[in-house]
């Protein structure tokens, strides 16, 4: 029960917050009530709407502008790994989730010698629109408390929802309206078919599927498949599993 109640407590300072700093106030608070040393909280809006972000956190001076004057972040492993976790992770455990590089591998050292020993990431996405991440890190000779790591994957998630709130969510606009005979074009030339393998596939004309592209690309002005295939991915009107899982049926 207390730690439903830390959780509860944490979770309510969190979500209350008006803006960035108290925001921050409230993740410093709560990392340090859970054993952490240290918290940084990212979130960029992309897509139809103007690009935003935001970025509070309490990391080391030193480290903060090391990673923003070499513009580390592209290349950070941790943001890499969190676009292939769906929960928390550890940074021991970043090699489960991506390969690291000699870069990664000096970045790592580089942190832990800025005082940033280990870390617990909490990742979150919305396709198309966004992404966020939350972590809690310890200094050098600091360790996890593992009771404490639920309460931050819950924590850290909801820190995400309250910086897309300060951020401002994307506004809601009119997708484009495809038939499902279009979709279906779409579907198969994201599966690598050519217009005449879809016609077959389809029992159509070639010119038919042709003409059922260019009304699907002209409906997102758009003016190639790749772009096509993205949007219709994006809007959800296929989806990543129905390309991926078909290359790799036996």
């Amino acid at each position: 029960m207390k730690y439903f109640d830390l959780m509860e407590e944490l979770a309510l300072e969190i979500s209350t917050a008006t803006n960035e700093d108290g925001l921050s106030t409230a993740l410093a608070q709560a990392s340090l009530r859970m054993g952490f040393d240290h918290f940084a909280l990212a979130y960029d809006r992309r897509g139809r709407a103007e690009p935003a972000s935001l970025l509070v956190h309490n990391y080391p001076d030193a480290w903060a502008k090391v990673y923003v004057g070499f513009d580390l972040g592209g290349a950070d492993p941790v943001r890499r790994a969190g676009e292939r976790s769906m929960t928390g992770f550890r940074w021991g455990e970043l090699e489960s989730y991506i390969p690291l590089t000699r870069g990664d591998r000096q970045m790592l050292h580089v942190g832990r010698e800025y005082g940033l020993a280990d870390g617990y990431t909490i990742p979150r996405h919305l396709p198309g629109e966004a992404s966020g991440a939350c972590s809690f890190v310890l200094r050098p000779r600091s360790e996890f408390r593992d009771d404490m790591l639920r309460i931050a994957e819950i924590i850290g998630a909801i820190a995400i929802v309250t910086a897309r709130q300060l951020v401002g969510a994307v506004p809601p606009k009119g997708r484009a309206t495809l038939s499902e005979r279009q979709r279906e074009c779409v579907l198969w030339t994201a599966r690598g078919k050519t217009a005449a393998e879809v016609a077959l596939i389809l029992g159509i004309g070639e010119e038919t599927v042709v003409q059922h592209l260019k009304t699907a690309r002209d409906r997102y002005d758009v003016h190639c498949g790749q772009m096509l295939t993205l949007c219709a991915l994006f809007d959800g009107l296929i989806g990543f599993a129905d390309v991926y899982d078909w290359w790799h049926l036996p």
